[in-house]
Formats: C-alpha cells, sequence, structure tokens
C-alpha cells in the first residue's frame, strides 16, 4: 500500500494527538482521532474536526480500552494506529494485536517484539553489557526473591561506602516501568524489605510482571537522552543529537529539556563534555543496530561528574520532548521533524538519507507549562483556564490542547501538562535570553478547584533557565 492510502487512527490526547495529526497532513495521510466525556473541550478534537470534518472524530469511554479503539478503527477504516506516548506506546501486547488481528493494521513505532525486548530495562542491561555499554551498577536479571534482593542491596550499599559515600542510597525500579514510574530511593538497609515488597506489587499491579531491578543511586548526575531514528528494515539508523533533560519535579517528571545535551567550548565542564556526547551517541547506534531497532526510540543516559555516562533505560516511542531535538535539526539542510519521520518510516517508506547527512544547527529549549504548586512538592492544581496567550515570534513553537479564546477546565484524569514551549537561538546565550522573554510575555491564569489557589510553574521555568546546561 502506498503511504497516502494509509488512515491513521491516533490513540491518543492532547497535544500529541495534534502534532500527530499535523504530521499525517505533512505526508498527505489521513487520520481519525478519538476523545473521552473529559476531553470534550481539548484541542486536539477541535484540530480534528477541523482539519477533516465531524467523521474524524470518535467519542470513546477510555483511552486504555483496547477493544474500543479498535472498534473505532474498524468503523473508520484505519489501517494503521498512532499510539503516542503514554496509554499504549509501550505496550507489546497491544502493538502485537495491531498487527496480528483478522484486519491487521500497521503500528506507528517500534515492532511489537523490539518493545517486548527493550521495554524490560533488565533485558536491556544484558544487551548493553553484551556490547560493552556502561550501565549502572546492580542486578542484570529480574529480582523476585526477597533473600537475593536483600544480598544485592547490601553489596550496593557497601560498594557505596568504599566509594566514601557516607548517606548510600540503593533505588528499586518495577524492571518493566518507564517514565519515573515505578521506582523508590532506599537510603538504609533496615527499610529496604519494605520498599521491594511494594515495588514487587506495584510491578504485577500495573505492568503484570514482579520483576525488580536494584540499582545503584548515582548522585549529582545530569539526565541526557539521545534520539534514534530507523527504518522499518532495521537496518539504517541515524541520531538527532543528544538532549539534557535534568531539569525535573520532585517527582522525576521532566520540566525543561535542552538540546543539545551539553556545550562543549562554552561552558567549562570538569570532563571531556564532547567525548561524552559522542560515546552516548555511537553507544546508543551500536544497540539500535545490535536489537534490529526499526522506528524512532530514545536512549536515556545518566552521567555523572566525572563524566562517567551509564545507561538507564531505552524509551521505546515517541518523546515528549522530541521536538526540541527537531529545531535544531536539519537533513540535507533542511528543518525536520522527528513524529513526520516516525510516521513515514513506520509506514514503510526508505528512510533516504545517512548520518552524513544530518546536520545541528543552534540550541533548542522545551519548557513544560504546568498548573502546578512547584513549591508544594510540584502538586497538580484542578481548576479553570480562564487565559492562556502569548506573544508570537519565528523562534518559538506553541503546542499545546488549550484552548485560547475560551474557558478550559482542566481534566484531571489525565497528564498534567498544558502546553510545550520551543524555543530556538544560534548559540546558548541567545536562546536563554529569548526563553526568558517568552516566558515572561506569556499569560496564565486560572482558577482554582474548590477552595485552593491556581498556580503555575512559570516563575520555576524562569529560574530554571538561567543555569541551563550547566553541571
Amino acid at each position: 500500500m502506498t503511504i497516502d492510502r494509509h488512515k491513521v487512527l491516533i490513540a491518543n490526547r492532547g497535544e500529541i494527538a495534534m502534532r500527530v495529526m499535523r504530521a499525517c497532513q505533512r505526508i498527505g495521510v489521513d487520520f481519525v482521532c478519538v476523545y473521552t466525556a473529559e476531553d470534550e473541550e481539548c484541542g486536539h478534537v477541535r484540530l480534528a474536526r477541523e482539519l477533516a470534518g465531524d467523521e474524524a472524530v470518535y467519542k470513546i469511554v477510555s483511552y486504555l480500552d483496547a477493544n474500543e479503539l479498535f472498534a473505532v478503527a474498524d468503523a473508520a477504516g484505519a489501517t494503521a494506529v498512532h499510539p503516542g506516548y503514554g496509554f499504549f506506546a509501550e505496550d507489546f501486547r497491544f502493538a502485537r494485536r495491531v498487527i496480528r488481528r483478522d484486519r491487521p493494521m500497521e503500528f506507528i513505532g517500534p515492532s511489537w517484539w523490539v518493545i517486548r525486548d527493550l521495554g524490560d530495562k533488565i533485558n536491556t542491561k544484558r544487551i548493553a553489557r553484551s556490547l560493552g555499554v556502561p550501565t549502572v551498577p546492580g542486578s542484570d536479571r529480574p529480582v523476585y526473591s526477597e533473600v537475593e534482593a536483600e544480598e544485592i542491596a547490601e553489596s550496593l550499599f557497601k560498594f557505596q561506602s568504599s566509594q566514601g559515600i557516607i548517606d548510600g542510597v540503593v533505588m528499586v525500579k518495577a524492571s518493566a516501568g518507564g517514565g519515573g514510574m515505578g521506582i523508590e530511593e532506599v537510603y538504609n538497609f533496615d527499610e529496604f524489605r519494605s520498599v521491594f515488597r511494594r515495588i514487587r506489587n506495584y510491578a504485577k499491579r500495573n505492568f503484570g510482571d514482579e520483576g525488580v531491578l536494584i540499582e545503584q543511586r548515582i548522585f549529582d548526575f545530569n539526565h541526557l537522552e539521545v534520539q534514534v531514528v530507523c527504518d522499518r528494515t532495521g537496518t539504517s539508523q541515524v541520531h538527532f543529537g543528544t538532549r539534557n533533560c535534568s531539569i525535573q519535579s520532585t517527582g522525576k517528571q521532566k520540566r525543561v529539556e535542552v538540546a543539545p545535551g551539553f556545550v562543549p567550548g562554552v561552558l567549562p565542564y570538569t570532563f571531556d563534555a564532547e567525548k561524552v556526547l559522542s560515546d552516548i551517541t555511537e553507544y546508543s547506534l551500536s544497540m539500535a543496530r545490535e536489537s534490529g531497532y526499526d522506528n524512532v526510540g530514545t536512549w536515556e543516559w545518566i552521567v555523572t561528574p566525572r563524566g562517567e555516562p551509564f545507561l538507564m533505560e531505552v524509551n521505546t516511542r515517541i518523546q515528549v520532548e522530541n521536538g526540541v531535538s527537531s529545531i535544531i535539526s536539519r537533513v540535507k539542510g533542511e528543518p525536520v521533524d522527528i513524529i513526520t519521520e516516525q510516521l513515514r518510516l513506520a509506514l514503510g517508506e526508505p528512510m533516504g538519507y545517512t548520518q552524513d547527512d544530518v546536520e545541528f544547527v543552534g540550541v533548542g529549549i522545551e519548557y513544560r507549562i504546568v498548573a502546578e504548586n512547584t513549591v508544594n512538592r510540584f502538586t497538580p492544581c484542578s481548576g479553570k483556564i480562564v487565559n492562556f496567550k502569548w506573544q508570537e515570534h519565528d523562534w518559538l513553537q506553541i503546542f499545546t490542547q488549550v484552548p485560547v479564546d475560551r474557558e478550559y477546565e482542566i481534566p484531571m484524569e489525565y497528564d498534567p501538562n498544558l502546553a510545550l514551549a520551543i524555543v530556538w537561538g544560534k548559540d546558548l546565550d541567545e536562546v536563554k535570553e529569548r526563553g526568558l522573554r517568552f516566558l515572561e510575555e506569556v499569560e496564565l491564569s486560572g482558577v482554582g478547584g474548590g477552595t485552593s489557589e491556581f498556580f503555575t510553574n512559570i516563575e520555576y521555568l524562569k529560574e530554571k533557565t538561567n543555569n541551563i546546561l550547566e553541571f
């Protein structure tokens, strides 16, 4: 089937659904979207009607009901499913079902077996170690036994002590988790058992797998990512650079992302930052080649103050922050959109370029704008947006599901992000100046739900802008 004969079911909501719609438009592919009662006023519903008419919009009960999504796909004649991020994006069983059902469709993402193999942190660590890719010290297979878990934890606490770390910390993670979910820190051995049991139960309940990963906690690290894009054959791989995602909430949810991940020669680092960026991109590509990776994915890294990189995990999906990588990337001198590439390649088109055709220009910042109280542990705000507007600039992109011409009730059932703002500058100084200018100009106000006040993270984002990319 030629690409323009496809129709994509967008099985998601909000700004990512809107970006997928725009990407479908760019390559001449039809789409349909879904929405729930809570999302009646969400921007993705309005945009779908504007671009494709009422027949492109289907109301459902839940974004997490696969049967309901497939019923919509069949009714609409969809030939492919784009899961966005969250929901079913990293569920290999869902991806497998998409292609194996009586009326098979294309899954816009990696093949189901790739999601299965790299979605498991422990299996990912095993693949990495086989290739000489550095990983965080700790278990390299699922741990189910409390006795074995305690032995690993005790050895890690002892190792940290031998390294001169007085207050050691061990991380306990659901091996099948992701996005900062199913992770707890343990500060002393006495509390380890109860945390292990809690994470094991959480993993079973949410991921259907009790497997737990136990790792050494790395302190004062930077969180870097490598954006990888591969074709459907799994034989062509390129990277679209690095991102620094170290500015996060207390719940380890990203709030500011910057591309590239470091700026060697601009800011002083105590290590060879250029070598670190080169190493993590090559490590990531080597794993993509080894695993036969065949769509868009992100390799997530910890970099210590000594410049030591450790692979954390692979996200087998498009990520929220793909746009900040797009804004600094050029292919054969032309701007690139990574979601468009994801769609095009998943539907079978050849890549048409190599790493030599990719170049990077300037610096990008992505701000996640959230109604939250950053002083009170980033608590999300319920309530209503009554005013949201900004000044247009050729260096600014805004992605939001919040209508700017009417009030908007924040649906607390879903991701708390209200908007993404992506700023470009020719260098670090210019992008910081422009970022602060945007944050000064943006207007965002609302009424808190119940008796609570309305808060945003705008001031927090301003504060953090001054020190981006500093280690």
